[in-house]
């Protein structure tokens, strides 16, 4: 079913060709602005918090992958607010369609998928710029991180919309874990204070998104002095996230009485 609604908005917006691929390129070069921003601090420094400019590019790759995907996936959910607000989540409700597939459809348009570009692009040409053997255990640990990144993205977008049940003019707040969680994975966690990196670690698990299996790619130690295991723990905290997210979700619709509730 998301397959089918997600389809049927490509397809309109489809009648104005000219007017999709001009999104879509426009969202790839605004997307791509983060990587740029990187390239022009490696020109004034050799390093950023110890980390050369292929390791701080492959951060930026594998978040900026996770979250291009968790966005085209279920971004406008976090437009649940106003749909409280307004009344309109009572429509979505009588439909023989789960609420959530419908909401994370609407307006589904292929500018969504240019911010897969520069993400793809600079992760491509970060890979083969590391430093390191490429054993299989590396390898493996590239694809698994980019599935693991996106379920918690995709986590805490529901979670940030079921929230918005009760928090209805939450969409700032929700906007400064999703967004401003994908900005912050795009750089190397020892740029920041200790506690603010326990806090990504252990309250919001944002450094499970990229930061502690890059660790293990890198082969760099953790600045937390966590066991090596932490390192593998990513799929095991985006299927926890996911899954309170499903509770949150379901409890939210659960209780909702109609605007105002």
């Amino acid at each position: 079913m998301y397959v089918l609604l997600a389809w049927t908005w490509l397809r309109a917006a489809a009648q104005f060709p000219v007017s999709m691929v001009l999104l879509a390129l426009a969202t790839a070069v605004v997307s791509g602005l983060d990587a740029v921003a990187i390239v022009v601090l490696f020109s004034r420094a050799p390093r950023i918090a110890g980390f050369t400019a292929p390791e701080v590019l492959f951060l930026y790759g594998t978040s900026a992958l996770s979250f291009a995907i968790s966005d085209i996936g279920l971004g406008t959910t976090e437009q649940l607010g106003e749909r409280v607000r307004l009344g309109t989540l009572d429509a979505v409700l009588v439909r023989p369609v789960s609420p959530l597939v419908q909401i994370a459809t609407e307006q589904f348009s292929p500018r969504r998928l240019g911010k897969l570009v520069p993400a793809v692009t600079v992760l491509a040409l970060a890979l083969p710029r590391l430093d390191g053997p490429w054993t299989p255990g590396r390898v493996a640990m590239v694809p698994l991180m980019v599935a693991s990144g996106t379920a918690i993205f995709a986590g805490l977008w529901v979670l940030t919309a079921a929230v918005q049940f009760v928090v209805v003019d939450g969409h700032g707040a929700a906007k400064s874990l999703t967004y401003g969680g994908a900005f912050l994975t795009q750089y190397p966690m020892t740029m920041f204070a200790r506690d603010f990196v326990r806090g990504v670690t252990f309250v919001v698990p944002l450094a499970f998104v990229n930061w502690q299996p890059a660790l293990y790619v890198l082969d760099r130690p953790d600045p937390l002095g966590l066991p090596g295991a932490v390192r593998f723990a990513s799929p095991a905290v985006g299927a926890a996230l996911c899954g309170a997210a499903a509770v949150a979700w379901r409890a939210g619709i659960r209780h909702y009485r109609s605007t105002g509730s």
